[in-house]
């Protein structure tokens, strides 16, 4: 099946790269095995980023395409070197996309502006490594942090053509027709009835004024509701700040006439809602024909009486057309000098701190079995959740410690957690599940005091060996000089306790 050129439309998957984990490492050299921790962190995902391109005209790319992933960053290494930060996807829409999330019905963004751009999913930032981690209590850190996952949703891309003026009405009206007699736009027309499939877009000069008109796929009756091509391009009305009704004069149909097509689409404007405070003009189309004209004529009269500007066109002769350009020139620079005097509002961006406010919520769950589970979530804990490797018990220990000092174990004692409950945390479904055991020194049992490194204070076995021989061969030569007299020969003495000693050296080869 042949894919379409124009597509306004889509739905994307996006996700961000993740971040890279950091490193734990010892610098190491001769006669210096343990310098320091000299991990590097980790690099940061790259981003998913929607920017507007002023060469861009479809979303058909994304249409053919409609997975886009950034790049993972890099994981640290030793010597204090950092991963390479994964590089962002951008993705160029034309002007005018609406950006929604399409689980929620969020709208994210409105690229109205040239150049605007919004970032849909984060990069996942890097895990620090342990060189970052280490301080003056934590001196040599036997762990490093995970990097964090990047973002990942589906989004809705719909694109509202921006122009001046809107060109709407019945199929075959004659819009096309127009929009090609006054530009250098070139959409597709015939001489039988049918309908443009895509919005075309021309640019119109009337003495110092140059503005856009948009040609708007011919409406029906009932297309506020979905029929026909429906909401498909009724959205693209909403950008224009002035609509021409384009009324056929010329039609064979039965049951229409200049005055019943003009009701109509009116009505399926304020059924979509959001256009009344669009100024309109009528341009009553196809007056070369003898019968258009005779048509125009009886209706003039009525639709002014309305308060509706009206202009007697022909796109095949010229006619009427310089007046209805010029017409739509004088809205279009008045429209643009009132926005100018309008002071332009300053855009004061506050955002709210993560851990403003509570920090995080605890909450007393049923595991089914009769027992209780606690559910803590927060920003914080749940993104120290999934930063910490769990097989590393220091790794866990520090988790604990930065729990504790957030205030974790407080509140859970304060809401009446019992030792040995089970306390659950982290984000999702799947959260990490511990025991709870306050007021416990995490991993004391297995690190002696928070941040010392037990590999800095524990003796190698070869140095306890000789110690221990070293203790045998004092209180051997301790004894044997108790025993001797005054005018025993000390040499002697020493001789004899190495001998009681010989196979040290073997044995600690």
């Amino acid at each position: 099946m042949a894919i379409p050129s124009f597509i306004d439309k889509v739905t994307l998957q996006v996700a961000a790269g993740n971040g890279g984990h950091g490193c734990a490492s010892i610098h190491r050299e001769k006669f210096k095995p343990l310098g320091g921790p000299n991990g590097g962190n980790g690099g940061n995902g790259g981003s998913v980023i929607i920017k507007v391109d002023d060469a861009v005209t479809t979303l058909v790319d994304y249409h053919r395409q409609s997975r886009r992933r950034a790049a993972n960053g890099q994981p640290g290494l030793g010597d204090f070197k950092n991963g390479a930060t994964g590089s962002d996807v951008v993705l160029r829409v034309p002007q005018g996309t609406l950006v929604t999330d399409a689980d929620t019905h969020e709208q994210l963004a409105d690229l109205a502006t040239p150049d605007a751009e919004v970032v849909v999913a984060a990069g996942g930032g890097g895990g620090l490594g342990n060189a970052a981690l280490a301080s003056s209590t934590r001196k040599a850190p036997g762990f490093a942090l995970l990097g964090e996952e990047g973002e990942s949703r589906n989004v809705v891309l719909e694109l509202k053509v921006v122009a001046d003026v809107a060109l709407v009405g019945f199929p075959s009206a004659g819009k096309s027709s127009l929009i090609a007699a006054v530009s250098r736009a070139r959409p597709k027309i015939a001489d039988y009835p049918f309908t443009t499939l895509i919005p075309n877009l021309g640019v119109v000069v009337a003495g110092k004024t140059t503005f856009t008109i948009a040609d708007v796929p011919g409406l029906i009756a009932g297309a506020s509701e979905g029929r026909g091509l429906g909401h498909d391009f009724l959205r693209h009305i909403e950008r224009c700040w002035a609509i021409v009704h384009v009324i056929d004069c010329a039609t064979y149909e039965p049951g229409r006439d200049p005055l019943t097509d003009l009701a109509v689409i009116e009505a399926e404007l304020a059924a979509y809602g959001g256009l009344a405070d669009r100024p309109r003009l009528v341009a009553l189309n196809k007056v070369d024909v003898p019968d258009g004209a005779e048509i125009a004529e009886l209706v003039v009269a009525e639709i002014k009486a309305s308060g509706l500007p009206v202009f007697q066109v022909s796109t095949k002769t010229g006619v009427g057309l310089q007046a209805l350009m010029f017409a739509l020139a004088e809205l279009v620079a008045a429209r643009r000098a009132e926005l100018a005097s309008q002071p332009v509002a300053r855009i004061v961006i506050r955002p709210t701190a993560a851990d403003a406010g509570n920090q995080f919520t605890v909450r007393r769950m049923g595991d089914g079995d009769g027992g209780f589970v606690w559910r803590v979530q927060g920003h914080k804990p749940d993104r120290w959740v999934a930063q910490t490797d769990f097989e590393n018990n220091e790794a866990v220990g520090y988790l604990a410690d930065r729990l504790n000092r957030l205030g974790v174990e407080d509140e859970l004692l304060r809401l009446g957690a019992k030792p040995g409950d089970a306390v659950a945390i982290g984000a999702g479904q799947h959260p990490v599940v511990f025991d709870f055991a306050p007021q416990v020194d995490s991993g004391a049992e297995i690190l002696t005091r928070r941040g010392e490194d037990e590999r800095l204070l524990t003796q190698r076995p070869a140095v306890r060996r000789r110690r221990a021989r070293d203790a045998e061969y004092q209180a051997a030569r301790d004894e044997l000089m108790e025993d001797a007299g005054r005018d025993t020969d000390w040499r002697q003495v020493h001789r004899g306790a190495l001998e009681s000693f010989a196979d040290w050296k073997d044995d600690d080869e």
